[in-house]
């Protein structure tokens, strides 16, 4: 298939964030290269600092956060791009009224999440 709604796919709940939660929109079993992501946290949602093992390249859709990379925090909203290289600290709060909503592209590989400081 090449072309589905949004609508289409469940989310699952980020067990390791607060008010967010995640569609696969293209996974390993569609591309070999990049599976794509949404993320959609709450007004005052957001995920603890953590690692992963593969880089992130984010465009976000809609709404604002704070989001730490490394030691920088960077205040993004509508229309911004992230990257996040792999094993980098990285964290977001939602900011605003609205939900924050980004795609995330990442690479087909193994991925380790961890979160920093426990």
């Amino acid at each position: 298939m090449s072309v589905r709604s949004v609508d289409d796919f469940d989310y699952s709940e980020v067990t390791a964030g607060t008010g967010t939660r995640t569609q696969v929109l293209i996974g390993p079993d569609q591309g070999p290269n990049f599976a794509l992501r949404r993320f959609v946290m709450e007004p005052g949602g957001g995920m603890p600092l953590h690692t992963n093992a593969v880089e992130h390249e984010q465009y976000v859709l809609r709404g604002g956060a704070t989001v730490r990379i490394g030691d920088v925090t960077h205040e993004v909203r509508a229309g911004d791009v992230v990257y996040i290289p792999a094993g980098t600290p990285h964290s977001y709060d939602s900011t605003g009224q609205e939900p924050f909503e980004f795609l995330c592209a990442v690479p087909n590989a193994p991925d380790t999440i961890e979160i920093v400081g426990c």
